[in-house]
């Protein structure tokens, strides 16, 4: 049986080209990748190809979640944050899409892979630095002497905020990967007692029956948290944005 480490390798599908020694390749991340953007996009086409004025289930799924991150979006950013809902919306149905296929059997997590949180957390790193220096100048870096601090402490909240600045994208992709990972890796573990155990005649039967329980409310907890996780990291993107449009707060 194979290992709780194992569901995370990268395995390559089809070989693109070899550039000095590199295997350029496409790969069950990038599949799932690609599964990802499809499943959303295919769901939010279909839900909302009529627009009737009473929406049906697959409407009002639509509906919730946009006003879900809209209001999440207005209420760590103001109005003005709206201007991002395209991105944090889209980073919002990304995440949670795919850590969603990642609990069907036999698929790939890529939430659980550092560097495609890494990347979503620089993209919106980025953002925030571009939109921040274009809109403001120099007066963005107000955003590392809060408001109400005296002078003299100056020396000592600056380099602090500089160095909490440049770590959030550190920060920022290390609570997904690191849920959906461990969150993963504990399933993997129990359901392989049971398997184990369930081979041992009927006493391991009988002895399987706890961590099969165990299992299934570790299933429904992943569930929770890979919710709970695409909503963190939205979050965390309004928070972040916020600082682009008003850095003197």
């Amino acid at each position: 049986m194979a290992g709780p480490i194992e569901q995370f390798e990268i395995k390559p599908l089809y070989t693109i080209a070899e550039l000095g020694g590199v295997e350029l390749a496409f790969t069950n991340s990038s599949l799932h990748m690609v599964l990802t953007v499809l499943a959303a996009g295919a769901f939010l086409l279909l839900s909302t190809r009529h627009r009737r004025l009473v929406p049906g289930r697959w409407q009002s799924a639509a509906e919730l979640l946009y006003e879900f991150v809209a209001k999440t979006l207005r209420e760590n950013a103001g109005e003005k944050g709206m201007r991002f809902f395209p991105l944090v919306f889209s980073l919002f149905m990304f995440v949670l899409v795919a850590n969603l296929i990642g609990m069907f059997p036999y698929a790939f997590t890529v939430t659980s892979h550092i560097v495609v949180t890494f990347a979503l957390a620089m993209l919106v790193f980025l953002t925030v630095t571009a939109y921040g220096l274009l809109r403001h100048g120099l007066g963005f870096f107000r955003l590392f002497l809060p408001a109400g601090i005296p002078i003299v402490l100056a020396p000592i909240i600056i380099p602090i905020e500089v160095v909490s600045y440049l770590s959030r994208p550190i920060s920022h992709s290390v609570r997904l990967f690191a849920v959906m990972l461990a969150g993963h890796i504990t399933l993997k573990v129990f359901a392989g007692f049971v398997v184990a155990l369930s081979g041992l005649g009927a006493a391991g039967m009988a002895a399987a029956v706890l961590p099969l329980l165990m299992t299934v409310a570790l299933t429904g907890l992943e569930l929770l948290m890979s919710v709970i996780q695409a909503y963190i990291f939205a979050m965390l993107t309004c928070m972040y944005l916020n600082d682009a449009l008003h850095p003197g707060h």
